[in-house]
């Protein structure tokens, strides 16, 4: 998306300036009242104004609306289409273009002033007592169109965040405890909600949305119906409903019976190793890691025979176990389509290197840098058909789907879906959030998620470290109290403590109440930033059992380690043998090089260089993108497409035969790099054979090669 991003065209010499000038339609009415867009639309209207007044200095000026994809005035133009015709002077364009966008303008401030003269106040009851609802009650009381977020029953976070946020009260003012559906619908009647939110599983699969839309039609409600969250209630629906639809998951077979489970697992080679999971819901439980087949046909036991998971085990799933990283990939749903936000990990095992039992998590960061562009675009479309699926059987899903998926060699698969957002992930989701999460929500509950242009902001990372009462997840204490919470390093920009296990006491102090207790979350222009700011936050925090003085905090100390530690993710561009890329394959092989090649594009379709790639495996992007017809500026933007989908960082030229345009030398600027045969300066602008020939020619008593970044000034960018 163009926004925030103005593009100037500049015409040939002699000839007066032109300007184009791209400007991308805010997200939302909130977005449009911040500061920064009202800076941008009055640009915008000096820009248009200008055109006015002076047409001759061709002034272009065009607003895109990303919710259609287009540009308004001209719905089948390209930017370079405009690009074009701005440099030319096109004033018929330029006209109806102004008008489309001074249009669109107008309806802005149509909207911002009824919002200023008649501002809407809606009530928001938020169903939870977590990290995950007081991360949601966080974002949703930032939306200028909510003036109350009732969460019930709350935390001491909600409980003492202040301004729009608080717990449900009775009508005498004492607290809310119960959450059964009548009482959920007695509060939403009584404080007059215009939206419910629902953060965990069970109200849902309780069918809380079913009574609400029963007796509170007028109420949106964010959260599936009963019917719909059978994604998360039945393992056993979800692997049948994947299979049935031809989402990727992997091999299962459901059971009702443990002899017939019993004599699967003893058909099956005793080396594939199997998951067994109880169907129900298991309070994040029911599903066992067996590593060999005896361990299988114990959890077949203790699932189905001992029941160690009551009911919820009385269907079980076996399925065959997949191999590759893990992500939690959370999107919102209208009913009708869905739009994924940035992917997360987290951590499950409660110590330090993935040790120990399995717990709620331990921490998690966003986004995944696993999850490439062009995965997160598989994903979605994964998302995206799925409640297309459901709403065709007439259980339309609105809300969040959680889907859990496996980076497999071949592609990611659905490991289980979640009817709602995870916990800790959404605490690193949510402030990456650009959008007004109210009008998101709003949207999904309408079916018109499609109208509304949910960003995320871009190149920042969010990191969240869970501190946990020691011992958990088995026997842990209570009651301690929480100190350190007004340190400068909690309080400091980039950082919020999110409550999970914590009350307030009479005296007004904050205590544990739970195993995981808080969730500290750090921002920052990058992982390894964020990670900074919430590990300085958790360093000044303690669980302090009064008696002794000692704090019984425990937390992980490697959140998203694997990741700042990651591999370089190579990209090549080639045209010829790629012969030079051999060491670097035998590099990243050997480990030697910190990296690996996950893309290898080439302008020449039979080029051997294309087989090198494609002998690394089907995880490496390797293709041929053609240049027929494109300019030099839309090849290596084709080029760059694939690259950035495919998740590169760094791009490598292996005998790459084309020169190329200051558009892409800017975008990989200090990231590319090409080693030229010669010994740099001398013998710049040749290639291949030319530049040994220069070098004979001249009778140069010695040569050699020189390593250089990529600039637009071929050959001569600086030496590395």
């Amino acid at each position: 998306s163009p926004h925030r991003t103005f593009l100037d065209a500049s015409s040939s010499a002699g000839s007066p300036s032109r300007q184009l000038v791209v400007y991308s339609l805010p997200s939302s009415l909130t977005e449009y009242l911040s500061p920064p867009a009202q800076g941008e639309a009055n640009y915008v209207r000096s820009r248009l104004y200008a055109s006015i007044n002076a047409p001759d200095r061709g002034v272009l000026v065009v607003a895109y609306d990303p919710a259609s994809g287009s540009f308004l005035g001209a719905p089948d133009a390209t930017g370079a289409d405009l690009a074009s015709r701005a440099a030319s002077g096109d004033a018929e364009l330029r006209g109806r273009l102004a008008s489309a966008a001074l249009s669109a303008l107008s309806r802005l401030d149509a909207e911002a002033a009824g919002q200023v003269s008649g501002p809407r106040s809606d009530t928001v009851v938020l169903l939870g007592s977590g990290g995950r609802e007081h991360a949601l009650a966080v974002a949703l009381a930032k939306s200028p169109l909510v003036s109350e977020v009732i969460v019930l029953p709350g935390n001491g976070g909600t409980q003492n965040e202040g301004g729009k946020i608080s717990n449900a009260t009775e009508e005498d003012g004492s607290p809310m405890t119960k959450c059964d559906n009548a009482t959920v619908v007695g509060l939403v009647r009584r404080v007059g909600a215009a939206m419910v939110v629902v953060g965990p599983e069970q109200p849902l699969v309780d069918g809380v949305a079913d009574e609400l839309a029963a007796a509170c039609p007028d109420v949106k409600v964010f959260g599936p119906s009963k019917a719909a969250a059978e994604l998360e209630a039945s393992k056993a629906f979800t692997k049948d409903f994947l299979q049935e639809h031809d989402i990727p998951t992997a091999k299962y077979r459901n059971f009702t019976s443990a002899d017939d489970a019993i004599a699967y697992v003893k058909s099956l080679d005793p080396s594939d190793r199997q998951v067994v999971k109880a169907s129900g819901l298991a309070a994040g439980k029911g599903v066992l890691l067996p590593t060999t087949q005896e361990e299988t046909l114990a959890a077949v036991n203790e699932i189905m025979s001992d029941r160690a998971f009551g009911a919820a085990g009385d269907t079980c799933v076996v399925e065959s176990f997949m191999t590759g990283p893990e992500a939690s990939c959370l999107a919102f749903c209208d009913g009708r389509t869905a739009v994924l936000m940035p992917a997360a990990q987290d951590h499950k095992r409660a110590l330090d290197g993935d040790e120990g039992l399995n717990t709620g998590g331990m921490g998690a960061y966003a986004p995944a840098p696993c999850v490439t562009p062009e995965l997160q675009r598989e994903i979605e479309a994964m998302c995206v058909k799925t409640v297309e699926k459901m709403a065709e059987r007439g259980t339309p899903y609105v809300g969040c789907l959680y889907a859990g998926m496996m980076l497999t060699p071949n592609g990611p698969s659905v490991l289980e879906f979640n009817c709602r957002f995870g916990d800790p992930e959404t605490q690193v989701v949510l402030p990456l959030l650009e959008t007004d999460l109210y009008e998101v929500m709003s949207a999904c509950c309408d079916g018109k998620l499609n109208e509304v242009d949910v960003r995320f902001k871009e190149n920042v990372s969010a990191a969240t470290v869970v501190c946990a009462a020691k011992g958990y997840p088995e026997k842990y204490p209570k009651g301690m109290a929480i100190k350190g919470l007004d340190s400068g390093a909690c309080q400091a920009g980039g950082v919020k403590v999110y409550h999970a296990g914590t009350k307030v006491d009479a005296n007004g102090v904050t205590r544990c109440s739970g195993g995981r207790v808080l969730a500290v979350t750090g921002t920052g222009p990058d992982l390894t930033g964020a990670l900074a700011s919430s590990y300085r936050a958790v360093k000044t925090i303690a669980f302090e059992d009064e008696p002794t003085g000692e704090s019984l905090l425990h937390h992980r100390t490697d959140i998203a380690k694997g990741a700042v530690g990651r591999k370089l993710r190579i990209g090549v561009l080639g045209s010829t043998r790629g012969t030079a890329l051999l060491p670097v394959m035998e590099a990243c092989a050997n480990g030697t090089l910190h990296a690996e090649i996950v893309a290898v594009v080439s302008n020449r379709s039979a080029a051997p260089i294309l087989d090198k790639g494609r002998s690394l495996g089907v995880t490496v992007t390797t293709k041929f993108v053609s240049s027929k017809g494109l300019s030099r500026e839309q090849y290596d933007a084709e080029c760059t497409a694939v690259l950035a989908g495919a998740g590169v960082e760094y791009v490598l030229l292996v005998g790459y035969m084309r020169i190329l345009s200051r558009q892409f030398t800017d975008y990989w600027a200090g990231r590319c790099i090409n080693v030229h045969p010669s010994l740099l300066p001398k013998h710049a602008g040749g290639m291949d054979l030319a530049v040994h020939q220069a070098v004979i020619d001249a009778k140069e008593a010695e040569s050699g090669c020189t390593i250089h970044e990529v600039t637009e000034e071929v050959d001569g960018g600086p030496i590395v």
